[in-house]
């Protein structure tokens, strides 16, 4: 079945997490407040031949596996705005916006036969997908595929890091592995949420006291924007730990080494 869509420049999608390449969460580092964040998906599951080619797998029980997603992630939460979100519904950054944003409402996390329900708007989306709007996907292909293709390779690219990243992670937090299980054994699925600082030690070329300068900042404004929210606890409490952890890094001589998870 063909299926139509067109964005319409609405906002509505520039809610909540992003998932970001790595050269686009360095590149924004100054503005989005970051973490990365590992998804199980168990064998037999959606995408998950993707999944594990683009990530890690794990032993769960019984001789099964799951693939995990690593994904280096703008952590918003799903009730505020992107803050380069105007107020006109207007991305402030359109020319320079992550390549996430770009492939919308495609995904390259996802195997290119498996985005049909991708393109159905979300409640609240004011996304165009009537017959006015261009046939953007059928008999399972993207008609258009110039951002798809170029976020796949990006992802690709990444995997030669993350997936080593990865493997010394596990190794190195033994609770890691055993809540990566627990999660993948779930019926509703999970995440686990981790300090964006265990990445940049296996970043090559990274001055990881000028990314301390520009995190620190953002992580206090996300603090003080989700503070006494209820809902909001488990957002508030990483963007606090996260000013905790770049404030060492960016003292100066302080001789700190990041890392905590």
């Amino acid at each position: 079945m063909d299926r139509r869509f067109s964005c319409t420049a609405c906002g509505k999608c520039c809610y909540g997490l992003v998932p970001l390449t790595i050269d686009d969460a360095l590149a924004h580092a100054d503005k989005y407040p970051l973490v990365v964040i590992w998804t199980p998906v168990r064998q037999g599951g959606r995408s998950f031949r993707i999944t594990a080619d683009l990530g890690i797998t794990i032993e769960i029980k019984k001789h099964k596996r799951a693939a995990v997603q690593i994904a280096p992630t703008a952590y918003i939460p799903p009730t505020l705005p992107c803050p380069e979100l105007s107020e006109d519904g207007l991305c402030r950054i359109h020319d320079a916006k992550p390549q996430r944003c770009r492939t919308m409402p495609f995904s390259a996390y996802r195997d290119e036969n498996d985005q049909e329900d991708l393109t159905l708007p979300r409640p609240g989306w004011e996304c165009d997908t009537s017959d006015a709007a261009p046939v953007v996907y059928g008999d399972k292909s993207i008609l258009d595929r110039n951002d798809f293709e170029i976020e796949r390779k990006q992802l690709v690219r990444d995997a030669a890091i993350l997936k080593p990243y990865a493997e010394w992670l596990l190794d190195s937090v033994p609770s890691l592995r055993p809540e990566l299980q627990k999660i993948a054994m779930k019926p509703s699925g999970g995440r686990v949420v981790v300090g964006f600082s265990t990445l940049i030690p296996r970043l090559p070329k990274v001055d990881i006291y000028a990314f301390a300068r520009k995190q620190l900042p953002v992580m206090k404004t996300f603090a003080e924007r989700t503070v006494g929210d209820p809902g909001l606890v488990d957002f508030h409490q990483r963007y606090v730990d996260g000013r905790t952890e770049w404030e060492k890094v960016a003292r100066p001589n302080s001789g700190t080494r990041a890392g905590s998870v």
